[in-house]
């Protein structure tokens, strides 16, 4: 079974070689890895090119042809994060796709093997795991603890929602209820989460485990004014889905994350 892992990145030369050898040290070795880079001034896509890569292309796409390593990486302008992941996903062939942020890394080397064995023993259409918070300067501390838990209906009511960059979804899944939804800016992963689990009530599977260590820092609570936006794309994403989660749901959601500062 191919994974494919996706990043998107603009200008994150201080963060991506982490990220990127997180994936090439996984011991699953049926990994697609594909990056899609907004047109990096600072370095970025230099470090992306030391990672063996053989240009295939003029276009700024450039490919590996060995069993391990970068499979696909492409340059070029975008409109933000949600429309460069999309662009991975369509260009992924994998019959599972997960994403990694450019200030993210892979908690261990096996968290792709684990995700494999864990999706084909329960059959299930997803899974996802626990994400650690940390320290943009120094990982080893860990700031907030997501640790989630197996889905039920009516959970995202009460403000639950697993952590995105832990959340990997069969590519079928994505050819029949869509992509992200570009209109967001700030929450098209929760409302791609909202719309599979809540809604179309995909198959999912929870493993107690930390995947991921993200640097805090995320576009999402970058600023007050962030904070704010997310807010209302949250209660928007409940509109356009057609369910009934109202301003209650966003309050609980948002206070569900104060534990996660607290448990070490």
């Amino acid at each position: 079974m191919k994974v494919s892992i996706i990043t998107a990145v603009f200008n994150g030369v201080d963060a991506i070689e982490d990220c990127i050898k997180s994936v090439l040290e996984q011991t699953y070795k049926q990994i697609e890895y594909i990056i899609i880079d907004g047109g990096s001034t600072d370095g970025t896509l230099e470090t992306i090119k030391k990672q063996d890569l053989t240009p295939f292309s003029k276009g700024g796409m450039g490919g590996f042809s060995g069993s391990r390593g970068i499979t696909k990486w492409v340059s070029e302008p975008d409109n933000g994060i949600y429309d460069a992941l999309n662009k991975g996903i369509k260009m992924a062939t994998g019959d599972i796709i997960g994403f990694l942020h450019a200030d993210d890394f892979y908690a261990n080397s096996k968290v792709i093997e684990t995700v494999v064995i864990n999706m084909g023993k329960h059959n299930v259409d997803s899974c996802y795991g626990d994400l650690l918070y940390v320290d943009k300067k120094n990982p080893d501390r860990i700031i907030r603890y997501w640790k989630s838990c197996p889905y039920r209906n009516g959970l995202f009511r009460r403000g639950w929602m697993p952590p995105h960059p832990t959340f990997f979804v069969k590519r079928e899944i994505y050819d029949r209820y869509g992509y992200f939804n570009t209109g967001f800016k700030i929450a098209a992963d929760y409302e791609l989460m909202l719309r599979f689990l809540e809604k179309h009530k995909i198959s999912s599977f929870y493993i107690p485990e930390v995947f991921i260590k993200m640097r805090i820092g995320g576009i999402s609570n970058r600023s007050f004014r962030n904070i704010i936006i997310k807010t209302m794309e949250d209660y928007r994403a409940w509109k356009v889905n057609n369910l009934n989660g109202g301003i209650y749901t966003i309050f609980f959601k948002n206070l569900s994350k104060v534990p996660q500062f607290f448990k070490k």
